[in-house]
């Protein structure tokens, strides 16, 4: 039978959401197989639904190499987007492998949605070195309730994917880690680049960014709000207690898939 799919778009990184009912036990292959940009659909993740009490739906999040996430803060927002057009409203509560998460709906044109994610708190720990091979690069972990590694830099190093990708393959990470390349451009203004796990680099990413603008604010170097920019464009963030997450949705088309 064809798997029925949506497709998704946060800032330029994409989703397939899909009803968790047709998945298989281990949907790692299959998940491979959709998300395969010349065979496949093509997407970063599966987003896999399943009802659940007490919250509007539950997300299972697969990258696009087969292996599991806790959550995508952009991907959760692709769901609510999903929700949105399915069901109406402007808020819901959508549980990830690391808790329930609430997205509010601040703003709608036809099918771009933008929503704000609390967040929830950061974990930071202090600043560290990471050997690599040809040297070592500091850094601030994070978590997101995901791993992340944030090194900040007055430019982007022009090989900065190889050395993302040395980092993830340290002794440091033992569950693996997401980088973080950034550069502050004022109190208010960072930039990011993203090497993620299960992926590899990516447009977006919203755990990222949440967790770059959380490691430039406790060290000193820049203020919330935030703008974080990217090369798929702008995400906002405040820290209010916890930390809140705003950014765009795109519903970019529906099909299905044949198995």
């Amino acid at each position: 039978m064809p798997i029925s799919f949506l497709k998704a778009s946060a800032c330029g990184n994409d989703f397939l959401i899909i009803d968790g009912a047709v998945a298989p036990t281990n949907p790692d292959v299959l998940t491979r197989r959709l998300c395969d940009r010349h065979d496949g659909v093509g997407a970063d993740g599966v987003e896999w639904l399943y009802p659940a009490p007490g919250v509007d739906i539950e997300a299972r999040l697969i990258n696009a190499d087969g292996s599991a996430a806790e959550i995508s803060g952009n991907g959760t927002r692709c769901v609510a987007a999903y929700l949105c057009s399915d069901r109406k409203g402007e808020s819901f509560l959508i549980r990830t492998g690391v808790g329930d998460k609430l997205c509010t709906l601040k703003a709608q044109s036809g099918h771009r949605y933008e929503f704000e994610t609390a967040m929830g708190k950061p974990q930071i720990e202090e600043s560290r070195s990471v050997k690599i091979p040809d040297g070592a690069i500091s850094g601030v972990p994070v978590s997101m309730g995901n791993p992340h590694f944030v090194s900040f830099a007055k430019d982007f190093p022009a090989d900065w994917q190889r050395r993302a990708a040395e980092i993830q393959a340290s002794a440091g990470f033992p569950q693996g880690v997401n980088v973080e390349f950034v550069v502050v451009h004022d109190p208010h203004h960072i930039e990011v680049r993203f090497f993620e796990r299960g992926v590899g680099e990516t447009l977006s990413s919203g755990t990222g960014s949440s967790a770059a603008a959380a490691a430039a604010i406790a060290t000193g170097r820049a203020q919330s709000p935030l703008r974080v920019a990217a090369a798929g464009g702008s995400q906002f963030v405040r820290w209010d207690g916890q930390l809140y997450l705003r950014g765009s949705a795109d519903l970019i088309c529906r099909g299905e898939f044949f198995e």
